[in-house]
């Protein structure tokens, strides 16, 4: 006869608790995303089909645990939101007083984890402003050490990492500029790794390419004197012109 194999025990449920009132949940200081957006959206999704996901929470006490420095920015929230802050801070336009919690206090091991925690939930999503994805990332390689240790614990490539760190290699002026989007971000990423003695001339260069492209509203004399075609009134030339 065959022995009979010990059963595995059922897996672990998660740790579902009743709805939170909204005055007992504090919004994660080492969050990445400063800047919320699309608010009213999320508030209409939450109004019309309710809360779809529990929030991602670690208890107050497992909290000021590991950052005892933070207790004055919990104010009296017994939970810090982890994952689902927009949605925290939607609640109010959608005329909610309370939400459902997933405590996951292991979470709130080390400020790495708090940090790396917050940008991994927020990392696909279009709302996280560049330069604050970018803030983040670096504390995350000064905690760990390197760029490849953070794209390993991220599930990137070391590229990945270098790319989004290159804004902050921008002058002051220019991460000006990406914030508020007059030079876009990918453009902005190259310009990053130039020497800061070169990156104005750069960056003046890909601003009036994209303001001067085809297609734009936005056009200058001396630019359609250039494109004139030889020998005649200028005009700018068509794709025919110069394929003749």
């Amino acid at each position: 006869m065959r022995s009979r194999q010990p059963r595995r025990p059922p897996p672990r449920a998660p740790c579902h608790r009743p709805p939170a009132p909204l005055n007992q949940l504090a919004h994660n200081p080492f969050n990445p995303r400063d800047g919320l957006t699309e608010l009213e959206e999320t508030a209409a999704f939450l109004t019309e089909r309710g809360q779809i996901q529990p929030l991602a929470v670690v208890r107050r006490a497992a909290f000021l645990s590991a950052h005892p420095d933070q207790a004055d920015t919990l104010g009296a929230a017994q939970y810090v939101v982890i994952d689902g802050t927009r949605r925290l801070a939607a609640t109010g336009i959608a005329g909610l007083t309370e939400l459902r919690i997933d405590v996951n206090d292991s979470l709130a091991a080390s400020a790495a984890d708090m940090l790396e925690g917050a940008l991994v939930a927020n990392i696909h999503r279009v709302d996280v402003p560049p330069l604050d994805q970018a803030k983040a990332i670096q504390e995350l390689v000064d905690v760990h050490g390197s760029q490849a240790q953070v794209a390993k614990r991220l599930g990137k490539t070391p590229a990945w990492v270098s790319q989004r760190l290159a804004l902050l290699e921008l002058t002051p002026e220019l991460q000006d500029k990406v914030e508020t989007g007059e030079l876009k971000v990918e453009p902005a990423r190259r310009i990053g790794r130039l020497p800061k003695e070169q990156q104005a001339a750069a960056a003046a260069e890909t601003v009036n390419a994209v303001n001067t492209s085809p297609g734009t509203t936005r056009s200058t004399t001396p630019r359609s004197t250039q494109l004139a075609c030889p020998g005649t009134i200028p005009t700018p030339c068509t794709r025919s012109s110069y394929a003749a």
